[in-house]
């Protein structure tokens, strides 16, 4: 049995609410300095954790030297003086206390604790390799930094502390359920789970995950829907003798390729562009048609992967099963086209978590 409850998450601006632009820009400046601290403090555990996982191919160290990575308190052979998780902890926490909350420290070092033992084999086998952290990276925190959340009648924002720092929401014309997941927040029926702050383009925006119930139909395991997923038809569904074809080549690859084309004229354009104010403004016509593109197939793939998913729920389908993937990834992967325009893993990774919030078994062939 698989867990009831699935986290969501959903990016929302942020506006420092407070009076005067002096104080807001000293806010700012504070959420920035947490943000570099973070990024230092990230690439700093992550690099005592590999230290610590490969010492024992330090095959140069002298037999008397001990390699196990363990409190010398609870263990003889151990060769730390404190926890693990402790270590790295005390090691940032120690290198930049007051100029971070710990919260954050202590939710970056739990984050990477996680990671890092999930992908160690592969670390030790060469296979992948050690995490790098940028210095525009989103900083965890968990409920513990957000204080009075409730919604402002008067300023028609969630509002609330971040720590020692006001904060308002700005949803503008939220057309998503945003609005609805903070009230639902505010009014105890979801949970509002470890978040993180991200400051991107002289923006601030909570991504904020929320954990809630599955949602409940009668479906039936025994019942399987079969989809495959192409170019010439998103998606083809069929269950029993019943099938559908949801969205066409026309609707979803033909007018991709005419925003490509438009774009492709603008670019052509730049160079009788009116200068004056550098590349933004030459280039701010194809930034608008990438833009566009990005959307229009993001919409179309939420689109498509929702109407396969109220079709599984209206036939009770339990079980989803994506036929013949593989082979079409190969041939994907051939034709440079195909693979340009085909977008297969946005609209999986849509599928996959659509069908884990409808309780739907996803099964791919």
């Amino acid at each position: 049995m698989g867990k009831d409850t699935i986290k969501l998450t959903r990016k929302i601006q942020l506006l420092v609410d407070l009076p005067t632009k002096d104080e807001r820009k000293e806010a700012l400046n504070k959420l920035y300095q947490w943000r570099n601290r973070s990024f230092k403090a990230a690439n700093l555990i992550i690099s005592h954790l590999y230290v610590q996982e490969m010492i024992q191919e330090f095959f140069y160290l002298t037999e008397g030297i001990k390699y196990k990575l363990a409190d010398e308190k609870k263990d003889e052979a151990g060769i730390l003086n404190r926890s693990r998780i402790n270590a790295t902890y005390r090691v940032v926490s120690d290198r930049y206390k007051g100029e971070i909350p710990t919260n954050i420290l202590g939710n970056i070092n739990h984050n990477l604790m996680g990671t890092f033992q999930k992908n160690k084999v592969e670390y030790w086998k060469g296979e992948r390799s050690l995490m790098n952290f940028k210095r525009d990276m989103a900083f965890p925190f968990d409920m513990e930094g957000i204080k009075g959340l409730c919604y402002d009648e008067e300023k028609k924002a969630f509002c609330f502390r971040f720590f020692s720092i006001p904060l308002k929401t700005y949803l503008g014309k939220d057309y998503s359920d945003k609005r609805k997941l903070l009230e639902r927040v505010v009014a105890g029926e979801t949970k509002l789970c470890t978040s993180h702050i991200q400051l991107k383009n002289d923006k601030t925006f909570l991504l904020a995950t929320f954990e809630f119930e599955k949602e409940k139909h009668r479906l039936k395991p025994n019942v399987i829907a079969e989809a495959s997923l192409s170019l010439e038809y998103p998606i083809i569904v069929k269950t029993g003798r019943t099938k559908l074809n949801i969205g066409s080549r026309e609707e979803f690859l033909y007018r991709r390729l005419a925003i490509q084309a438009a774009r492709k004229r603008a670019q052509e354009g730049v160079t009788y562009a009116r200068s004056g104010k550098g590349r933004k403004r030459k280039t701010k016509a194809v930034q608008r048609f990438h833009e566009l593109e990005k959307n229009y197939v993001t919409n179309r793939l939420h689109l498509y992967s929702r109407k396969l998913i109220n079709f599984c729920i209206k036939h009770q389908a339990g079980t989803l099963i994506l036929i013949n993937q593989e082979d079409k990834i190969g041939i994907a992967k051939e034709e440079e086209f195909v693979l340009r325009n085909w977008s297969y893993y946005e609209l999986m990774a849509k599928i996959k978590y659509k069908a884990e919030k409808a309780g739907i078994e996803l099964i791919t062939d």
